[in-house]
């Protein structure tokens, strides 16, 4: 039995993490709105000055077609990098997927190892019957 108290510390404890995850995901929420927002005005840019390339191409023009496109370039790696964390997902995947191997070898051993039944003879049928 666990001492008094415990119980109340773990729940603390646990909820406090949930909350600091809660806050983790609404952040990185608010930095995936920013991010598109941002994206948005970028691409029309971008789209503008490739149609005034196509009528009249100029140096200053490619370099701020180049500088959109880095900036287009950064804000989706903000954009992919902030949705998805590999860490969690990665781990339960070793985890799990090492335990269902385990299973997978303890089952195949005790199938392995059951004793096969003796095979019977087939029944005879009379030649009268045939």
């Amino acid at each position: 039995m666990s001492p008094p108290g415990t119980d109340d510390l773990d729940f603390e404890q646990e909820l406090a993490e949930v909350e600091r995850s809660l806050q983790e995901l609404k952040d990185r929420h608010s930095q995936v709105q920013q991010a598109e927002t941002a994206q948005a005005p970028l691409k029309l840019r971008q789209a503008q000055i490739k149609r005034q390339l196509q009528h009249a191409p100029s140096p200053e023009l490619k370099a701020e077609l180049e500088q959109i496109q880095n900036s287009l370039d950064d804000l989706e790696v903000k954009l992919e990098s902030r949705l998805f964390s590999w860490e969690k997902p990665f781990w339960q995947i070793v985890r799990f997927g090492g335990v269902g191997v385990v299973l997978g070898w303890l089952m195949a051993i005790a199938v392995l190892q059951r004793p096969q039944p003796s095979p019977q003879p087939a029944p005879t049928v009379p030649q009268s019957l045939q």
